[in-house]
Formats: structure tokens, C-alpha cells, sequence
């Protein structure tokens, strides 16, 4: 029995052509997006030393559950990164770059978690992340960013959710009463969301568990917490969103997955996705996660986006399409030359996309290759067109016909008809 062939690791895939060419396209236009408000890319390793994600919060389940971590061979715990912010912010206070400073990334993260679609264990994110100043218009920029980035895309059917969760204070206010209110009704909650509440009272807000629907709806909310100096931020960051023309809907009970968010946080979902998992991106404010990592105290906040449920929320409205074509034009050569070589590389140095065929095929073989290729033009060139010094350019998907061009005048022509 012959061996079987090896397959990429479960929650994980292959991304070809042409869902590669969407995916960069993706992040080539997030990249234009983020660098028109002067955000500049930072690229940080994939795998940091532990103790930079343990700052997330032991009691998550990115860190007790789905992190990847080991020994290296110099006897150091390593992570493989499950998040980006950690690390951008481990880099600025290494860095220690002039402030504000506004970077953006994109890339792979790693979490060991049960693969469903949109939902896989090494996947990729853009986000953005800007540190010192505390101010709210801060927040609505960042904020406002994910939203033209999404606009830009072509989706229409995407909602913003908004919240506070407060000072330091107020958060530790908040979880105390969180506590006390489902302690009172322990027996009327899920197994899960008991274990939960040990850990983290927050996350049991998440829970979508039958069972705890009216406990989580009966639960206290943030609003209620707030000292009056989150209450104003929150206030400015709302006011600017309504001045930037951004909609929201304020989520009094919508909290975050890491322990590092204070004050404005938010999350975006797609409208067009099963409500199960139509998340497609969020952030908020990490104002103390520099100073825990060896900088100096300074606020910072940020988003990260899911390329994999982005593209989903896009095949869904029927946006973003992926390209139809890899090249432009394909060139068939019945001479056996190298004039093949040199056409095809005259074309491409006029900054159009090309490519030929191999093995010295036939024309019938050539033409249907050049079909294949998706290409809207080729290039077409025999024993006498070489005698002669000219080509012919045919029309692959359309129904202009051919013409025999001079080789100086190729790439007007091929300009021409591809416009």
C-alpha cells in the first residue's frame, strides 16, 4: 500500500491562488487604510517568552487553555504569539519610540482551539495599536479606522458594538458586584459558567448557554460602575463617533476576552454571518499593559481584526471578490526559440502580467493552456510573424477579435485593449 501523503495539521490550511492574492489584497488595502492616519507597520516575532502573554491574564482561556508554549533548546519557555497587541507593546518597551506612536501589523497567531469555519488554529489578523496619549478622540480614531476599513472593503451589513469597562477601580467594583449577583443564584447557572465565575466573573457575561440567559440578563452593568472621570471619556468617545457619521450601538454588558482592557472597549460584528459567530474584530483600551511589560506608564489602545471571518463576512455580501485572472496576458510561441523568453519578459517590464509555455507544445496544446490561465489577451507569435517582425494579439474573452501588430508597437496595443 503505498504512503498515504501528508496533510497540514488540523486547524490548519493551505491558502492558494486565488484566495492568496484576496488575502494580500486584503491586507495591502488595510495597510493603505491604516497608513492614511500615519500608522506605520511593525513586524514582531512570532514567538515571544511566555511571561509577555501571561500578561493577557492567567485566568483567560487564550493563556490556561489554547496557548502554545514549550521549551526551547536553550531551556527558555517560549510562546508562539496567540495575540498581537502583547507583542507590539513588548516591542515599544524595548523600543521605546518616541510617542504618540501609531503601528499597525498584520500576520498569524496560534491558539490551540476546536477548528469550525472562520474559526482556525493558526489564523491571521490586521489591527492597529497607538500608545500615549489618553485622549478619548483617540479612541473614536481607532475606532473609526476599523470602520472606513470595512466600508472600503464593500461591507455594508456590519455592526458596531461600544462599551466602558472602566478605571482599574472601576472594574474591580464591577466584578465584586458581578460576583455577588451570581453567587446568590450559583444553582441556577451552567457547570461552565460556575468554573468561569472562579476565574474571571466578566467572561460569564459571554456565556450563551440556555441556562444562564436570565442570570446573565438580570446581571449588573458597567454603567452603573463608572467613576465619573471613565463616564466622561466614554461620553467624548461616543460624541466623536456620532461627529465622525460612525454608528453604534452602546453594549452595556460586552466585555473582552484579555485582562489588559480598560475603559473603551468594542467589537464589531458581521450582520450577514450565523449570529453564533459573527464576531469579525474588536479592541478597546489597555492603558497599564506598557508599564506591565517594562515601559514607562502609557495608555495605549487598539483593534485586531480576523482576516478568515473578514473574507467570510465578504463572500457573504458578495464583496472582495478574489481576482478572476493571474496574468494579463499569455504568449504562444510556435517557433521554438527564444523569442517566447523575450516577449514575455518585454511584457512584463511594461509592468503588465504575463506568462508563456513550457516544453515546446504544440500550438493546440499552447492555446489551451493560455485559456486556462484566465489571461484576457495573447500574444502569438509563428515562424512568419517572427520573419516579419510582428505578433499577433487575440482576444481571449471577449469578442474583439485579433490583429497583427508590429513589435514596437506590442505593448501600445496590449495597453490598449486591457484598459
Amino acid at each position: 500500500m503505498a504512503d498515504q501523503p501528508f496533510r497540514a495539521p488540523k486547524g490548519t490550511r493551505d491558502i492558494l491562488w486565488p484566495d492568496s492574492a484576496r488575502w494580500r489584497a486584503l491586507v495591502d488595502l488595510f495597510a493603505d487604510v491604516a497608513g492614511s492616519a500615519g500608522y506605520l507597520e511593525v513586524i514582531p516575532p512570532m514567538f515571544e517568552h511566555v511571561e509577555v502573554f501571561r500578561r493577557l491574564g492567567e485566568a483567560t482561556d487564550v493563556v490556561r487553555k489554547e496557548m502554545y508554549s514549550f521549551e526551547d533548546k536553550g531551556g527558555r519557555t517560549i510562546a508562539l504569539r496567540p495575540e498581537q497587541t502583547a507583542s507590539v507593546v513588548r516591542a515599544f518597551a524595548e523600543h521605546r519610540p518616541p510617542v504618540p506612536w501609531k503601528a499597525w501589523y498584520a500576520g498569524p497567531n496560534f491558539r490551540y482551539e476546536r477548528a469550525q469555519k472562520g474559526r482556525f488554529r493558526q489564523f491571521d489578523q490586521v489591527g492597529v495599536e497607538a500608545l500615549g496619549p489618553e485622549d478619548a478622540h483617540l479612541d473614536a480614531e481607532v475606532i473609526a479606522l476599523a470602520w472606513r476599513f470595512y466600508q472600503r472593503l464593500g461591507l455594508r451589513r456590519i455592526t458596531l458594538l461600544v462599551n466602558s469597562l472602566g478605571s482599574t477601580d472601576d472594574r474591580q467594583r464591577y466584578v465584586a458586584a458581578l460576583r455577588a449577583h451570581f453567587e446568590a443564584h450559583l444553582d441556577a447557572l451552567s457547570e461552565e459558567s460556575r468554573a468561569t465565575l472562579d476565574t474571571n466573573p466578566l467572561r460569564v457575561l459571554d456565556s450563551r448557554r440556555e441556562a444562564d440567559a436570565d442570570l446573565v440578563a438580570a446581571a449588573p452593568t458597567m454603567a452603573d460602575h463608572l467613576g465619573d472621570d471613565s463616564a466622561t471619556h466614554f461620553d467624548q468617545v461616543t460624541d466623536a463617533l456620532d461627529a465622525l457619521g460612525v454608528p453604534f450601538t452602546v453594549a452595556p454588558r460586552l466585555v473582552r476576552g484579555l485582562d489588559y482592557y480598560v475603559r473603551t472597549t468594542f467589537e464589531f460584528a458581521a450582520e450577514a454571518l450565523d449570529a453564533a459567530q459573527n464576531a469579525v474584530g474588536g479592541g478597546g483600551r489597555y492603558d497599564g499593559l506598557a508599564e506591565d511589560l517594562g515601559a514607562p506608564p502609557t495608555p495605549g489602545v487598539g483593534f485586531a481584526l480576523g482576516v478568515d471571518r473578514t473574507l467570510l463576512a465578504c463572500d457573504a455580501e458578495g464583496v472582495f471578490e478574489a481576482p478572476a485572472a493571474a496574468v494579463d496576458v499569455f504568449v504562444v510561441d510556435a517557433t521554438g526559440g527564444n523569442l517566447a523568453v523575450v516577449l514575455t519578459d518585454r511584457i512584463r517590464l511594461a509592468g503588465l502580467r504575463a506568462d508563456r509555455s513550457w516544453d515546446d507544445r504544440s500550438m493546440k496544446a499552447q492555446m489551451k493552456a493560455a485559456d486556462r490561465s484566465g489571461a484576457a489577451l495573447a500574444v502569438i507569435v509563428g515562424d512568419d510573424e517572427r520573419d516579419n517582425g510582428t505578433v499577433t494579439v487575440r482576444d481571449l474573452r471577449g469578442d474583439a477579435g485579433q490583429e497583427a501588430v508590429t513589435l514596437d508597437s506590442m505593448i501600445d496595443t496590449l495597453r490598449a485593449r486591457l484598459r
